[in-house]
């Protein structure tokens, strides 16, 4: 089993900037057993929502058009963690943010997709005053 705690969520004026940390740890859990890692929120009321993924290996990312260019995602394979730098915030990126891995490579297509991860944190609030 693995397990994702995500940390560094809390509250931020518009315009500020925040890193979240995802550190995933576990039994069965090794630097090359995970395909990818991702960020997803969700906003009261509305779907979960994909923020942005790497690939484990090679360090490829991948954003959602809303966050291109205000956010990076970056990992540390010695230290199992995985990072999202939040610049140049804004209101309506105020959510909750959720890390999600997945041991197996399922394609590019299902990256931006929830049913393609297989493990979950239990999130942190990020909010972002105006």
């Amino acid at each position: 089993q693995v397990q994702l705690v995500e940390s560094g969520g809390g509250l931020v004026q518009a315009g500020g900037s925040l890193r979240l940390s995802c550190a995933a740890s576990g039994r069965t859990f090794s630097s090359y057993a995970m395909a990818y890692m991702a960020w997803f929120r969700q906003a009261p009321g509305k779907e979960r929502e994909f923020v942005a993924a790497i690939t484990w290996i090679n360090g490829r990312t991948y954003y959602a058009d809303s966050v291109k260019g205000r956010f990076t995602i970056s990992r540390d394979n010695a230290k199992n963690t995985v990072y999202l730098q939040m610049n140049s915030l804004k209101h309506e990126d105020t959510a909750v943010y959720y890390c999600a891995a997945s041991p197996n490579d399922r394609g590019i297509y299902n990256i931006p997709r929830k049913t393609g991860y297989d493990y979950w944190g239990q999130g942190t609030q990020v909010t972002v005053s105006s």
